[in-house]
């Protein structure tokens, strides 16, 4: 048979392996438990590697518009980093993401206790939530999911109820990775899940992110005190550094003297989004590469962090992470929800299903790095 006739087949061999899903072995943890490390290719380049430690986004291998690959999440080259305290590097955040104030808050009447583990405020689900937790992992008939189970006990954390949750992986149209979230539980509670990738599109460990542009259509914010716990103010981004709704580097308003960015030391802050459904989140365009980045979600809210608290992490390949080295796009419900009732609800009940969708969706500029 001539090569000609074999080219269709040989191409559709092709594309169909770069749609896969494989597994490896990486490791154990303390315990002896075996975990893997799953990587997921697209058919345009795109290469997302995962863990089932704390459903962590350990590399995202993104082509700019010459084809040149680049790892754009920071993070670590192999497991033992990841079991040791560290910034939260790419992984599920839960069960509830972001600041919840003293760890208190009330429901149907019944007070309840978090545990407190950022001074006297709660954060990310506590000493032991969702990061640190070997996730069962199965991939779907077809090949294109990575579904990754756990189930968190009544009072795990101080939480109330059971709660189950399915978090799927999947690249879509060979440019985006979109993360499906669903619980259930069998008591009322409360849930914000989310992931804490930090990304820099030049490529992790190239240095400071603060010439990236960003565009984010938000014109309120969560106002919050010096402990960054929302004031329950909802707060207009016109006329200060916070306002994003028209591209702007990152780096142009980050060390003014404002109040809310003083606050965070650069920024840490909620950004209220307009509508419903999945709808973009941010827009973020590296001008070096040309890679652009857009996050869309279905939740009410996203967190835009500047790493403000990295100093001197030794991540993938020896590179040294320093503040503002990478940047959060964590989508989300408000911080400190439960406490404050006119912010979206973020309670969940039995009988009831959980659900938020966040798609990142690569592309470069177009002539971007062509002749």
């Amino acid at each position: 048979m001539k090569l000609n006739a074999l080219l269709p087949a040989l191409v559709l061999l092709m594309s169909t392996a770069q749609a896969s899903i494989t597994s490896q072995p990486w490791g154990q943890t303390a315990d002896g438990q075996d975990v893997e490390l799953f990587t997921l290719r697209g058919d345009r380049g795109l290469e997302a590697r995962i863990t089932n430690w704390g459903g962590i986004v350990v590399s995202l291998k993104v082509p700019d518009a010459t084809g040149r690959l680049a790892d754009v999440v920071l993070g670590f080259d192999d497991l033992k980093p990841y079991l040791t305290k560290h910034p939260f590097f790419g992984c599920i955040t839960g069960r509830y993401a972001n600041r919840i104030a003293k760890g208190r808050f009330t429901l149907d009447g019944v007070s309840h206790q978090l545990t407190a583990n950022s001074g006297e405020n709660h954060i990310h689900g506590g000493l032991v939530g969702f990061d640190k937790k070997l996730w069962q992992a199965s991939i779907s008939e077809d090949g294109k999911v990575l579904q990754l189970r756990a189930q968190s006990a009544d009072g795990e954390e101080g939480f109330p109820g059971k709660l189950d949750t399915t978090v799927s992986y999947r690249i879509e149209d060979g440019d985006s990775l979109r993360i499906d979230y669903e619980s259930s539980t069998d008591k009322p509670t409360i849930i914000n899940l989310t992931n804490h990738s930090y990304f820099n599109l030049a490529g992790e460990g190239s240095g400071d992110i603060l010439s990236h542009q960003l565009e984010l259509p938000a014109s309120q914010y969560t106002a919050t005190d010096d402990n960054l716990i929302p004031s329950g103010e909802l707060a207009s981004v016109e006329g200060t550094p916070l306002d994003f709704r028209k591209p702007m580097a990152i780096g142009a308003r980050i060390n003014e003297a404002f109040k809310a960015l003083q606050q965070g030391r650069g920024y840490d802050h909620n950004f209220v989004l307009p509508g419903n459904g999945l709808r973009l989140a941010a827009r973020v365009t590296e001008p070096q590469s040309g890679r652009v980045l857009e996050v869309l979600t279905t939740d009410p809210a996203v967190q835009f962090y500047t790493g403000n608290h990295l100093k001197s992490v030794v991540g993938k390949s020896g590179h040294v992470y320093q503040s503002r080295h990478g940047f959060c796009l964590e989508t989300q419900k408000y911080p400190d929800s439960p406490n404050h009732p006119h912010f979206p609800s973020c309670v969940l009940r039995p009988g009831e299903t959980y659900r938020h969708s966040c798609v990142w969706k690569f592309s470069h500029l177009t002539g971007h790095g062509k002749p």
